[in-house]
């Protein structure tokens, strides 16, 4: 019996060494322990063409009076904060699901003088974001990965605030989005490892499809656009980008 005992010692022995090894699946940010937040600087490239024609008629009216006049849009920053609700890596191949909140301005100034003294009038736009997306990524070396296809369904709101000041009084009017947006972003990008699983940094160039037909004030019977003009105040998107940090937690 010893024998026969020893003998199947041997034998689950030499099974063990010689059966391939099975590895298990390496997990990240929010998934079997792991939970993830993120935050960085956001840009993004946008066709304001409703605003811009606002912006040509409003230079057109001060003209005579300007000492500096009211610039164009078409470019906002700001940043994005989210989290990686999952993130798992099988066997080289990299697949992530997040949400994240965005928020991106873009303000200018317009001065004019009088004989009663300066005037300023400042416009500034806030693009908001509610996001919900997934990226699928490729390890190409130990800390360096390359993320194929990120892609998100967006959820967009736009705010305007006009800000008159001038030495007999001031105003300000606030315009918004009558309705929430639902926009997209794809794109491409990298993940690099700085503590892995724990501290990752990460980049995005991507195309986002932004679109708001109108604006109009709180009581929504005033819009600052010509209502005459088939523009769009916001006709579309385009070239974005986004540098982040990731921040991984065990659960």
């Amino acid at each position: 019996m010893l024998v026969k005992k020893n003998i199947s010692i041997l034998i689950l022995l030499v099974i063990l060494k010689f059966t391939p090894s099975l590895e298990a699946q390496s997990f990240g940010f929010g998934c079997l322990g792991f939970v993830g937040g993120f935050g960085g600087f956001s840009y993004q490239n946008y066709a304001p063409t409703g605003l811009n024609e606002f912006v040509v008629s409003f230079n057109a009216q001060n003209e005579s009076t300007a000492t500096q006049s009211l610039e164009t849009f078409s470019q906002a920053k700001g940043f994005r904060a989210g989290i990686n609700l999952f993130r798992a890596n099988f066997s080289g191949f990299i697949l992530t699901a997040k949400g994240f909140y965005q928020s991106l301005s873009e303000s200018h100034d317009a001065l004019q003088e009088s004989s009663n003294g300066n005037s300023n009038s400042n416009y500034s736009i806030k693009l908001k974001s509610l996001g919900v997306g997934i990226d699928l990524g490729v390890s190409i070396t130990e800390i360096l990965s390359w993320k194929v296809l990120d892609g998100s369904i967006n959820f967009n709101s736009a705010v305007l605030t006009e800000s008159i000041n001038s030495p007999e009084s001031s105003s300000e009017i606030i315009y918004k989005s009558p309705d929430t947006k639902i926009g997209y972003t794809i794109g491409s990008g990298f993940i690099l490892d700085v503590i892995s699983d724990y501290i990752t940094v990460e980049g995005l160039a991507a195309y986002s499809f932004i679109n708001f037909d109108n604006l109009l004030s709180d009581d929504e019977n005033n819009t600052i656009f010509n209502p005459n003009s088939s523009a769009d105040v916001i006709e579309a998107g385009g070239f974005s980008a986004v540098i982040q940090l990731n921040i991984g937690f065990s659960l």
